[in-house]
C-alpha cells in the first residue's frame, strides 16, 4: 500500500490523531457473522468493545482518499481507537457562478477556511476538474466535528470559518457587506445547522450501553451459570445489586446530559436579523447563521448564538458563561486598518487576540450603543461546535480519559486472578474426565470456578467507597460530576492556586494615592475625595479612564474601576438611546463631581451663560475610549472638560508600561524604588498619565485616530495604590498542605512582584527562601532567545548597574544551599510571556523550572493549561483551584480541578465548592486519600475472599467433598456483602499527613499485605483440615457410591451449588463430614479477620472502631458463628449441613481462629505498618529532596513492587519512578544549577538533539 494508508489529522494540536483507511469486505463480514452465531454473540460483544478489531475484522486496508471507513487512534499516552464511516455531501450547482468555484475548491481540499476572492479562485481551479464527481465531497464526523477531504493536503481537515487566515482589512472590505441568499444557502449546506446539539440519549440506549460493560456481562454470565446449577439465592442478590447500580448510574448520567442540554439549549434558537449583500435586512432563525453573515445586534441585547466580530457600534457583554466573571465587559468595533496606521492591514484576525472586539457564543449582550442611525453589526466568524461555547461543550461531552495507576493495576490484578482460575479450570476438567462425569456437568463445574476466583460483586464493592466519599464531600459543600476523580485526588502532591478571588479577597480596596509634582513624588495621600483635588488632572483621570457603564441604573464594570470611581464619589451619566441615535457618531458619557466639593461662590445667573463661560459647572465628557488590553497592559480615553477648547488624553495601567510611554523628564528618579516598595508589600499599583491634545483634533478625527497616536509623550501623574487582602483561611490552609508535603504554586494574571509578595504573605514562599525571576526574551533581530536570571530582591535595582549592592547577591550562600536545601530554598518565578518563550525555545529547561517554579504571573488562560500539562509531564499529580475566571482549561486538565464558582463555567470542572474558600482543597484531598485507601482495602478483601474460598473448596475437593449450598450462601451473602459495604464507611482522617497512599496495587506494601494474608489463611486452613484427621474420634466419610461420589464431588467443587432436590440425601454430595465443618468454621472467621486487618484507619481514615456499622456487623457475625460453633442448634446445623463434633475440637478450632487472628493483625498492623511503612512508604517532601549519608533518597512506595516485577522479568531498575524525583537527584549534583544571579541563558542557534542551552555570565 502507498503512504496514504496512514495520515495524521489535527497535527500538533491537543486532539491529534492517526488515521487509517479501510473498505468493507463481504467475505470478512460473512465470516464475522458466522463467528457471532457460533459464539452465541460473544464475538459481537468483543468487537463492540474493540473498535480496532471490529474494523480490521470486517474491512480491508485502502487508500484514505478512496476509503469507506476510517480508523482513528489518538497520539497521546492513551492511544484510544475510534472508527467513523465516510459520508458524501452532494453539492448541486448553485444558480450563480462564484460558489461553483468554492464547491470545486472544497472537493479539491482547499477550502479549509472561507475564500475571499471566489471569482479568481474559480479561474485557478476550474481546469483541475473534468469529472462530475467533483461535486461529491467526502467527509466523516468525529466528536461532533466534520472532517472534509483535502486533495491539496492529501488528508482530511476540518472546515474553518473566518477565525483563521482572514486579515482585519478583508473583514471590512470583503465580508462587511453580507452574503447573498444563494451564497448563504450554499454555506449552510457546508457548515450545517448552527447549533450545539447535545442530544439526551434515551433510557434504552443508555441502558444498553451500560449493561454491555464487561463487568456486567460477566455478572450476567455468573447469574446464568448459578441458575443452571440451581444456586438461586446469591444470583438474586447479585441481580439486585446490579440493577441498583445500573439504575443509579443511568440516573446520574442522564441527569448530567439533561443539565448540559438545558444549559446549551436555553437560548439555542432565537430570531436574528442579518444584512444581505443588497443592503436589505432579513430575519432568520439563529440556527441558519453561517460564517460570513452580518448579524444585527438588537438594542435590548441578546444571547449570542455564534462567535462574531463587531464592526459597528459597541456592546456591553456579560461573559460569565466563559470566564466565570459576571463583570460586564465593553466590546468595541474591530479597528479598521484602512483608516488607521499603515502596515496594520496585514494583521490576521484572531478571536483570542481580538477578544475586545469579539462577541462569543453563549455570552449575553446586555446593552448596545449605536450612532446616527447606524446599526450595531457583527460578522459571524464561527458557528456550532466550532464556537468557544461549542468547544467547551465538546470538552465536557468527550473528556480526556483519566489515567490512574490504580485502575491499570486493578485490571492486572484481575488478570492474575483469572490465571489462578484458569489453573482450577483445567484441573477441574481433567479430574471430571478422569471420574467420568457427564459432559454437561463438566461444562458447568469448570466454568463455575471462574465465578469463585473472580468475584462478580467486585465492581459494586469498589464503587461503594467512592459513593460514600461523594456523599461526605457533598456534606461539606463540594459537588462532584466525575466520581472516579475522587480516588485520583488522593494522590495529589501539587496544587495550583489562582490568586485573586482564591487566595485573596475578590475586591480591591483603595489604600491611597501618591501624586507627582515637579517630577517628585509627594507624600502618600489616603483621601482622594477632597476640594483641593476635585479639579486636578489626577482625579479627572480616575473619573474618566475606566470602562464603567450603567445597567438598569446600577454602575457596573471592572471591580478595580469601580473601587477607583467610588473613591472619588463622582457621578456618571450616559446618553439615552434616543440621544445616541440623533447625534453624529457620539454622544459622550459625562462624569461630574458632587456639588459639595465644588466652590460655592458660583452665582445662580451663570446657568444662563454660554457653555464656555461656565466656570463653576464642572463636567467631563468621555469622547473616545481605548479599552484595557491585557497584551498592552493599559487603557486610555480621550475626554473634554466642559468649556475647554482642547481635549485631554488620560491613560492608566501597569506602572512600568505607563512610565515607558511618558516623557522621561516627568518620571521621578526614584520611580522604580517607590514602585518596588509597594509591590513588595503586596499592593497592586496602577500608574496614571495625562496630556493635552492639539486643538486641531476634532471629535470626528478623534473617532478615527489610532491608539498609538494618543498613547505617547504623556505626563506622568502618579500612582494609585490598591490593596488586595489575603482571605483569612489562606495561610492556615497552605500551612496544612506544606505539612502534608504538598507543593503549592500560584498561577495568576496579576503583576509579578505583587504575586511574589502575596506568596510570601501566605507563606507559599518562606521568608528565608530566595526567588529567582526568569525573564525570557524571544528571538529578535537575528539574535537567539535568551533568559535573564534575576533575584526578586534585586530585579529593579539591576537596571542601574551602579545601584547593585554586591551584598544583596549572596552567591556563596546560594551555592552552599546545594549541600543543604533546607537552610535556604529557592523558587522560580516568571510571567506568561517568559513561560511561552521557555516552552518554545528552552524545552530542556522546562522540567527543571517545573521542579521549583512557584509563582507564574500574567498568565493567560491557555498558558495556565500549558503549565498544568508541563507539571504533569514530570509526573506530578496536579490539583487546580480557581474561581472560574479564565481557569476552565486548567481546571479540566488537572487531575483534580476545584472551581470556587458556581457559574456555568464550573460545569467543566470535576469538583465545585459551594463556599468560595480554599479550605475545600485539604477536604478534597483527605476524602480522596480515604476513598483511595478504601478502594485498596476493598480490593484486597475481595481478593482474599476469592483465594480463601478457592482454597477451601480445593482442600475439600481432595476428599471428594465441597461446601454446601447454604454454606456458600451464608459466606457470600451474610458475611461478604455485609462486610464489604460497611467497611467502606470509614470517614477520612481529620488532618492531612506527610505520607501519601500508594498509587497502584502493584506496590511493595500492598503486595506484601495480600501475599502474607494469603499464606496465613492457607496455613491455618490446612492446619485445621489435616489436624482433624489426627483426632481419635475421627472417621472418614465416604460418598454415596464411588462413581456417584466422584461425579457429585466434581459437580459441587468450585460450583457454589448443590442440588436442592437432593437435600434429603446430603451424603450424596459428601458434604456432612468433619473436614467440611472444620474448614467452614475457620474460613468463616478468616473472612472477618482479614476484613478487620485490612480496615485500616490512621493516617488516611478514621479508626475502624468509629465505623459503627462495620463494628456492629462484625460483632453480630462473630457472635453468630461462635454461637453455632460452641452451642450447636439442630435446625441451623441441618440447614448449613454441619456435623456434630466433640466440644473439645470446637474449642481447638476456636484457639486456631484466635491464633490466626492474632498473627494476621500483628503482621498487617504491626510489622507492615511500623516497619515496612516507615522503610518503604516514607516519601521525601516534594520540593526538598534531601541528601543524607545514612539514608538515600526514597523514590516511592512502588519501589518494592517494581523490584518484584523486575526480578520476575529479569530486568533492572534504572531510575526512580517519578520523573521529578529523578530530576531532583540530578540537580543536587549539578554545579550549573540553579543559575547564578545576573546571568543569561541563551538558546542554541541550532538546537542539538539533547536541546542543550548555553549559560553565559554577564560581566
Amino acid at each position: 500500500m502507498d503512504k496514504e494508508e496512514r495520515k495524521t489529522v489535527n497535527q500538533g494540536q491537543e486532539d491529534e490523531m492517526e488515521i487509517y483507511g479501510y473498505n468493507f469486505c463481504r467475505w470478512k463480514l460473512a465470516i464475522v457473522c458466522l463467528g457471532v452465531v457460533c459464539t452465541g454473540g460473544f464475538l459481537l460483544l468483543l468487537l463492540y468493545w474493540m473498535p480496532e478489531w471490529r474494523v480490521k475484522a470486517t474491512c480491508i486496508r485502502a487508500a484514505i482518499k478512496d476509503c469507506e471507513v476510517v480508523l482513528l487512534r489518538t497520539t497521546d499516552e492513551f492511544r484510544i481507537w475510534f472508527c467513523a464511516k465516510i459520508h458524501f455531501l452532494s453539492l448541486e450547482t448553485p444558480p450563480f457562478s462564484s460558489p461553483k468555484s468554492m464547491a470545486d475548491k472544497i472537493s479539491n481540499g482547499h477550502a479549509v477556511h472561507l475564500t475571499e476572492n471566489l471569482a479568481e479562485e474559480n479561474r485557478l481551479e476550474m481546469n483541475k476538474y473534468s469529472q462530475p464527481q467533483s461535486q461529491q465531497i467526502r467527509y466523516f464526523t468525529h466528536h461532533s466535528v466534520k472532517y472534509f477531504w483535502n486533495d491539496t493536503l492529501h488528508n482530511f481537515d476540518f472546515l474553518k470559518g473566518l477565525d483563521e487566515g482572514v486579515s482585519c482589512t478583508s473583514i471590512y472590505e470583503k465580508h462587511s457587506a453580507g452574503l447573498t441568499k444563494g451564497m448563504h444557502a450554499y454555506r449552510k449546506l457546508l457548515y450545517g445547522v448552527n447549533e450545539i446539539a447535545v442530544k439526551v440519549p434515551s433510557v434504552f440506549k443508555l441502558l444498553i450501553k451500560e449493561v454491555l460493560n464487561p463487568f456486567y456481562i460477566f455478572q450476567l454470565f455468573s447469574v446464568i451459570l448459578w441458575c443452571t446449577d440451581e444456586y438461586y439465592y446469591y444470583a438474586v442478590a447479585i441481580v439486585i445489586m446490579s440493577v441498583i447500580s445500573v439504575v443509579s448510574s443511568l440516573y446520574a448520567i442522564r441527569k448530567q446530559y439533561i443539565m448540559l442540554h438545558d444549559m446549551v439549549a436555553a437560548h439555542s434558537t432565537v430570531r436574528v436579523s442579518v444584512c444581505r449583500a443588497n443592503e436589505e435586512i432579513e430575519e432568520i432563525f439563529s440556527t441558519d447563521l453561517v460564517p460570513g453573515d452580518v448579524m444585527v445586534i438588537p438594542l435590548n441585547g441578546t444571547v449570542m448564538p455564534c462567535d462574531a466580530v463587531l464592526i459597528n457600534g459597541t456592546c456591553i457583554v456579560n461573559e460569565s458563561m466563559l470566564t466565570g466573571e459576571s463583570v460586564p465587559v465593553t466590546k468595541t468595533n474591530l479597528p479598521n486598518p484602512s483608516v488607521d496606521i499603515k502596515g496594520a492591514e496585514d494583521e490576521l484576525y484572531s478571536p483570542e487576540t481580538h477578544r475586545r472586539h469579539t462577541l462569543f457564543c453563549g455570552t449575553t449582550v446586555i446593552q448596545t450603543r449605536f450612532y446616527t442611525g447606524e446599526l450595531v453589526k457583527a460578522i459571524v466568524v464561527r458557528t456550532g461546535f466550532s464556537t468557544s461555547k461549542g468547544q467547551l461543550v465538546r470538552s465536557i461531552l468527550y473528556p480526556k480519559p483519566t489515567d490512574f495507576k490504580l485502575y491499570r493495576d486493578a485490571y492486572l490484578f484481575l488478570l492474575c486472578l483469572v490465571a489462578v482460575a484458569g489453573i482450577g479450570f483445567i484441573y477441574s476438567i481433567i479430574n471430571s474426565i478422569l471420574n467420568e462425569v457427564e459432559a454437561r456437568d463438566i461444562i458447568i463445574e469448570s466454568l463455575d470456578i471462574i465465578t469463585i476466583t473472580v468475584p462478580p460483586a467486585l465492581p459494586a464493592a469498589m464503587t461503594a467507597g467512592i459513593v460514600y466519599a461523594q456523599r461526605r464531600l457533598k456534606k461539606v459543600g463540594i459537588f462532584c460530576i466525575s466520581p472516579q476523580r475522587i480516588n485520583i485526588c488522593g494522590q495529589l502532591n501539587l496544587v495550583c492556586f489562582d490568586k485573586t478571588g482564591t487566595l485573596t479577597e475578590d475586591g480591591l480596596d483603595l489604600w491611597g494615592i501618591q501624586r507627582v509634582e515637579n517630577t517628585r513624588f509627594l507624600l502618600p495621600e489616603e483621601k482622594v475625595c477632597s476640594e483641593l483635588l476635585v479639579k486636578s488632572q489626577f482625579v479627572a483621570c480616575m473619573a474618566t479612564c475606566h470602562s464603567l457603564t450603567k445597567i438598569e441604573g446600577v454602575l457596573s464594570g471592572d471591580p478595580l474601576d469601580l473601587k477607583m470611581f467610588e473613591a472619588i464619589r463622582w457621578f456618571l451619566e450616559e446618553a439615552t438611546e434616543e440621544e445616541t441615535a440623533l447625534h453624529n457618531r457620539i454622544m459622550p458619557t459625562v462624569v461630574r463631581p458632587p456639588k459639595q466639593l465644588l466652590p460655592e461662590s458660583t452665582p445662580a445667573g451663570n446657568q444662563e451663560m454660554e457653555l464656555f463661560e461656565l466656570p463653576a459647572v464642572y463636567e467631563i465628557g468621555i469622547v473616545r475610549q481605548f479599552p484595557f488590553s491585557s497584551a498592552l497592559q493599559r487603557m486610555s480615553v480621550v475626554a473634554r472638560v466642559l468649556g475647554d477648547r482642547k481635549m485631554d488624553a488620560y491613560m492608566k495601567g501597569a506602572p512600568e508600561v505607563i512610565a515607558s510611554l511618558c516623557k522621561p523628564e516627568t518620571v521621578p528618579v526614584d520611580f522604580e524604588k517607590v514602585l518596588e516598595d509597594y509591590t513588595k508589600q503586596g499592593f497592586r499599583v496602577i500608574a496614571l498619565a495625562h496630556r493635552k491634545l492639539e486643538s486641531k483634533l476634532t471629535w470626528h478625527k478623534v473617532q478615527n485616530i489610532s491608539r498609538d497616536a494618543i498613547e505617547n509623550n504623556m505626563d506622568f501623574m502618579g500612582l494609585v495604590i490598591m490593596q488586595n487582602k489575603l482571605k483569612r483561611e489562606t495561610p492556615a490552609v497552605l500551612e496544612d498542605l506544606h505539612k502534608a508535603n504538598i507543593r503549592t504554586v500560584m498561577v495568576t494574571g496579576d503583576n509579578m512582584l505583587t504575586a511574589i509578595s502575596v506568596a510570601r504573605d501566605c507563606r507559599m514562599i518562606l521568608p528565608q527562601d530566595k526567588v529567582i525571576i526568569a525573564e525570557a526574551l524571544p528571538p529578535r533581530d537575528g539574535k537567539v532567545a535568551k533568559i535573564n536570571w534575576h533575584y526578586a530582591d534585586t530585579l529593579t535595582q539591576s537596571r542601574d548597574s551602579s545601584a547593585i549592592d554586591s551584598e544583596a547577591i549572596p552567591i556563596k550562600l546560594f551555592r552552599d544551599n546545594l549541600e543543604d536545601l533546607q537552610v535556604t530554598r529557592y523558587h522560580f518565578a516568571m510571567n506568561g510571556k517568559s513561560f511561552s518563550v521557555i516552552l518554545e525555545h528552552f524545552q530542556d529547561l522546562v522540567p527543571k523550572l517545573m521542579l521549583r517554579g512557584t509563582v507564574f504571573a500574567r498568565m493567560a488562560p491557555d498558558q495556565k493549561t500549558q503549565l498544568v500539562e508541563a507539571l504533569q509531564n514530570v509526573d506530578y499529580f496536579v490539583g487546580m483551584c480557581g474561581d472560574g475566571a479564565n481557569d476552565c482549561g486548567a481546571l479540566k486538565r488537572a487531575h483534580g480541578g476545584i472551581s470556587l464558582s458556581e457559574l456555568e463555567a464550573s460545569v467543566a470542572s470535576p469538583f465545585t465548592s459551594r463556599t468560595p474558600s480554599i479550605s475545600c482543597v485539604p477536604n478534597l484531598i483527605r476524602e480522596g486519600r480515604a476513598a483511595l485507601m478504601t478502594s485498596f482495602c476493598v480490593f484486597k478483601f475481595m481478593a482474599l475472599y476469592s483465594i480463601i474460598q478457592y482454597f477451601s473448596v480445593t482442600l475439600l475437593y481432595s476428599i471428594l467433598s465441597n461446601l454446601g449450598d447454604f454454606q456458600f450462601l451464608f459466606i457470600d451473602l451474610a458475611i461478604i456483602l455485609v462486610v464489604v459495604f460497611t467497611m467502606s464507611l470509614n470517614p477520612a482522617w481529620k488532618e492531612l499527613v506527610a505520607q501519601r497512599p500508594p498509587s497502584g496495587l502493584i506496590s511493595g506494601a500492598l503486595l506484601f499485605s495480600v501475599l502474607s494474608q494469603i499464606i496465613i489463611c492457607i496455613g491455618f486452613q490446612s492446619l485445621g483440615f489435616f489436624w482433624v484427621k489426627q483426632q481419635s474420634w475421627y472417621k472418614e466419610s465416604l460418598p454415596y457410591s464411588d462413581t456417584q461420589a466422584a461425579v457429585n464431588t466434581a459437580r459441587s467443587l468450585y460450583g457454589n451449588s448443590s442440588d436442592l432436590s437432593n437435600e434429603t440425601n446430603p451424603d450424596r454430595h459428601n458434604i456432612e463430614n468433619y473436614e467440611n465443618t472444620t474448614v467452614f468454621f475457620i474460613s468463616s472467621f478468616q473472612y472477618l479477620i482479614v476484613a478487620i486487618a485490612f480496615s485500616k484507619g490512621k493516617p488516611f481514615r478514621q479508626p475502624c472502631y468509629k465505623n459503627y456499622f462495620f463494628v456492629a456487623s462484625v460483632i453480630v457475625l462473630c457472635v453468630f458463628i461462635l454461637f453455632i460453633m460452641l452451642h450447636p442448634v439442630a435446625s441451623v446445623d441441618q440447614i448449613l449441613q454441619i456435623v456434630c463434633v466433640p466440644y473439645q475440637w470446637r474449642t481447638t478450632v476456636l484457639i486456631i481462629v484466635l491464633v490466626n487472628a492474632f498473627v494476621s493483625i500483628v503482621v498487617e498492623n504491626v510489622f507492615l505498618d511500623m516497619i515496612l511503612w516507615k522503610v518503604v512508604f516514607n516519601r521525601d517532601k516534594q520540593g526538598e529532596y534531601r541528601l543524607s549519608s545514612t539514608q538515600p533518597p526514597q523514590e516511592s512506595v512502588d519501589w518494592w513492587g517494581k523490584c518484584c516485577l523486575s526480578w520476575a522479568l529479569n530486568c533492572r531498575k534504572k531510575m526512580p519512578k517519578a520523573k521529578y524525583m529523578y530530576l531532583a537527584q540530578e540537580l543536587l549534583v549539578d554545579p550549573e544549577w540553579p543559575p547564578k544571579p545576573q546571568t543569561t541563558t541563551e538558546a542554541k542557534a541550532l538546537v542539538k538533539e539533547n536541546g542543550s542551552c548555553q549559560i553565559i555570565t554577564i560581566t
